[in-house]
This record gives C-alpha cells, sequence and structure tokens, in this order.
C-alpha cells in the first residue's frame, strides 16, 4: 500500500526568489577581430553550402515530361 509521507515545508524556495545578489557577474570578454571574421567565414561557408545543394539538387527536383519518341523518315514507310 501506499505510505503517507509528512508535509515538508518549502519555504526557503520562497525566500530564494525574493533574494537578490549584490555580486555582479564579470563583463563578458569581446570577441577578437579573428573571431568575429571566423564566425562570418564560418556562417558564409554554411550558406554557400545550403545554396550549392540546392542549385545542383534542383535539376532533379523538376519534373520532365517523358521526350517524345521521334520517327526517322525511312520507318514510316514510303
Amino acid at each position: 500500500m501506499f505510505r503517507r509521507r509528512e508535509p515538508v515545508p518549502f519555504a526557503f524556495l520562497a525566500e530564494a526568489d525574493s533574494f537578490r545578489s549584490n555580486v555582479a557577474p564579470p563583463p563578458r570578454e569581446r570577441a577578437s577581430a579573428g573571431q568575429m571574421a571566423g564566425r562570418w567565414l564560418m556562417g558564409l561557408t554554411i550558406v554557400a553550402g545550403l545554396v550549392g545543394s540546392l542549385v545542383i539538387g534542383m535539376p532533379s527536383l523538376s519534373h520532365q515530361a517523358p521526350a517524345a519518341t521521334q520517327h526517322s523518315e525511312a520507318s514510316t514507310g514510303r
């Protein structure tokens, strides 16, 4: 059977929500020029890969009608 547990007071959670620290986190480091250039280059590489795969894949995605069979004059039986 189920055992009945004693209620646990969670007053400390309510106190934790209202607590404000007076310690500020350290400021974020600014990215160097090399890091920014690397991020831009990585982004451009990913975009170029996606566009390239779309361009290469478009012919296979396009629906082409079956080519009509051509009859030569020799086979028409003149």
